[in-house]
Formats: structure tokens, sequence, C-alpha cells
């Protein structure tokens, strides 16, 4: 079986990752090339929150690499992961999916004004202050953050559509 490939999406709120996984899924299945998605922030969505209240527990990584296992049993070698704080934690997902896979990490970025619309759109309404601010703050926090070999992507004034054929070309798995 080929070895693993990982596309791991990461940004702040509202910055379109999901959205792009999406379409970056549309274009792989009209390519038929074989890939998983996981919405990385489900991975350990509970209250009390894992993270904090388990850290040591590590219920992210460990959820995925059991789907990540369920997958590679299927065939799967090409996998799309999703959530905000992944492009700094590659190397520990990345080991948790167990096979040593090829990693490509992206940071989507985009403006305060974009990203309160789409949160505005995705809430329905007026998006709270203290939401656009923790948005904001995150941006800031992953930017000075992450590592060099991730590849920033502004979204700005592009579709999700755009973005997904940027994705794909990044990964190689769709021609540029």
């Amino acid at each position: 079986m080929p070895r693993s490939e990982v596309l791991f999406v990461g940004g702040r709120s509202g910055v379109g990752k999901s959205t792009a996984a999406e379409a970056l899924h549309d274009l792989l299945v009209a390519a038929d090339v074989p890939h998983a998605v996981v919405e990385g922030d489900l991975l350990d969505l509970a209250h009390p929150a894992p993270h904090v209240e388990h850290p040591a527990a590590h219920l992210a990584e460990r959820n995925l690499a059991a789907m990540w296992a369920a997958y590679r049993e299927l065939g799967h070698h090409r996998l799309v992961v999703t959530n905000t704080v992944s492009v700094l934690r590659t190397a520990e997902l990345a080991a948790a999916m167990g096979d040593d896979p090829l990693v490509t990490a992206v940071l989507l970025r985009a403006s305060d004004t974009t990203t309160a619309g789409r949160l505005a759109r995705r809430a329905g309404g007026a998006v709270p202050q203290a939401q656009l601010a923790h948005s904001t703050a995150t941006a800031g926090r992953l930017e000075s953050a992450v590592a060099d070999t991730v590849t920033r992507v502004d979204t700005d004034g592009r579709t999700p559509a755009e973005v997904a054929r940027v994705l794909g070309a990044l990964t190689g798995w769709l021609p540029a």
C-alpha cells in the first residue's frame, strides 16, 4: 500500500477550513482520487473539554488513530484533517496516524472583515464581539507560532473551490 499522505488545514474560526475541505472533497471525488476527510474539531468535542480537563488523555490523537486505522484498512492513503490548531500540532497528529505519513500543512488566513461576514452567515445573524475577538486573537497566535514549513493561503476574495484547487495542488493530489 502507498505511504500515507495527510493534509492538515488550520486557521481561525470563520476562515473557511471546513468549507474548503468540503470543496476539496468534491474536486477529489470528481477526479476519482480516493481520500478521507476528518473534521478535527469533532475529535475531542465534549464538555468538559477533554484537552482542558484531561490533557494527558490525548483524546483527539487517540480518536484520529482509530479513525485512520479504519480508513487504512479500507485501502485509503490520503487524509484531509481540518482543525483550528492542527498546523501547530502536525507532529503529534501525524504520529497518531501511526504510519509516518507525508505531511502537508496549510494555514488558511482571512481578514477580520471577511471572517466577520462568514461567521455572521454561519450564525444567521450578528456575531458576538467576543467570538470575533477570539477568532482575531487565534489568527495572531497561529500566524506567529506556525513553522516555516506551513504554507499560508489567503482566502479573502476566493471561492471555496478556488481555495480547494490550491490545496489540491499543494498536496499533488490534483493538477495545478
